[in-house]
C-alpha cells in the first residue's frame, strides 16, 4: 500500500508514568525513556517527509504534578534541547527544521527558556520542515492569547467585525493539523490544539508512549491513506 503521509501530525504522547509504574520504577524514568522515544519519533517523521509535527511535551495542567517530578522533566528536557542545540541529533540539519516552543513558557524555568530560545534562534533560517514543541501549553490558553491580539488590533482599528483568519493569524500555531496520534488508549484532545484540530482524524492506540515504534507510526499513517475525509461536505 503506497504511503502519503499527511503535511501535519500532531501527537500526544501519553503513558509515561504508567510504563515506569508497571516497572516498580519513579515516574521520572518513564518521562526519560519517553524522551529518547521522541527522539527516535522525530527522526522517522523527518524520514517519512512530514513536513510539520506538533508534539504535546507537556500541558499547563501537567505543571501541578509533584515538584520532583517536574524537576526531573525539566532536566530532561535541557539535556535534549541542549543536544539538539550542539548539533549531537542530526536530523535539524539534515532536514533543515524549524524549531519552535509554543505555550505560556514564563512558567518554566528561566535557564530551560534560554535555551529554548539559542535553538529557535539557530534555527529560524530552515524553511522546509517545522517541529512545534508544546511546553507549558493548552488549547485554551492559546485561544485565549490570540482573541486578545484580535480584540486589541479591533480596539485600535476602530473595526467591529472579527474573522476566522483574523484568529488564525493570531494563533501560537498557525496550520491546521490533518492527523492527531494519541498513545496510552484514551480518546480525548485534552486541550491540544483545539481550532488546528477542527477536521483532524484521531488515531488512538493502546500503546504506552516509551513503546511506540516506527512501525506503528506507519500503522497510524496508513490508517490515515484509509480514512475518507469530507470535512463536513
Amino acid at each position: 500500500m503506497y504511503l502519503k503521509p499527511p503535511s501535519h501530525v500532531g501527537v500526544i504522547l501519553d503513558g509515561n508514568r504508567r510504563w515506569a509504574k508497571v516497572r516498580g520504577l519513579q515516574p521520572w524514568a518513564g518521562h526519560r525513556e519517553g524522551a529518547k522515544t521522541l527522539d527516535n519519533f522525530l527522526h522517522w517523521c523527518m524520514e517519512l517527509g512530514i513536513k510539520q509535527v506538533s508534539v504535546y511535551s507537556l500541558s499547563k495542567e501537567n505543571l501541578n504534578r509533584p515538584k520532583k517530578e517536574l524537576e526531573e522533566i525539566f532536566e530532561i528536557f535541557y539535556e535534549y534541547i541542549k543536544k539538539w542545540e550542539r548539533g549531537e541529533s542530526d536530523f535539524l540539519t539534515k532536514y533543515e527544521v524549524k524549531v519552535r516552543f509554543v505555550g505560556d513558557l514564563s512558567r518554566l524555568p528561566p535557564k530551560l527558556v534560554r535555551l529554548m530560545g539559542k535553538l529557535m534562534e539557530k534555527t529560524a533560517k530552515y524553511q522546509k520542515r517545522v517541529l512545534n514543541l508544546l511546553v507549558s501549553y493548552s488549547g485554551h490558553f492559546e485561544l485565549k492569547e490570540a482573541l486578545k491580539r484580535v480584540v486589541e488590533k479591533v480596539l485600535k482599528n476602530g473595526t467591529v467585525e472579527i474573522t476566522e483568519k483574523d484568529i488564525e493569524k493570531n494563533l501560537l500555531v498557525s496550520d491546521p493539523v490533518q492527523l492527531i496520534i494519541r498513545t496510552g488508549g484514551y480518546n480525548r484532545l485534552s486541550n491540544f490544539l483545539l481550532w488546528q484540530s477542527a477536521y483532524a482524524e484521531v488515531y488512538t492506540t493502546k500503546v504506552l508512549w516509551p513503546d511506540f515504534t516506527k512501525k506503528e507510526l506507519i500503522k497510524a499513517i496508513r490508517w490515515f491513506n484509509s480514512v475518507q475525509r469530507n470535512f463536513g461536505k
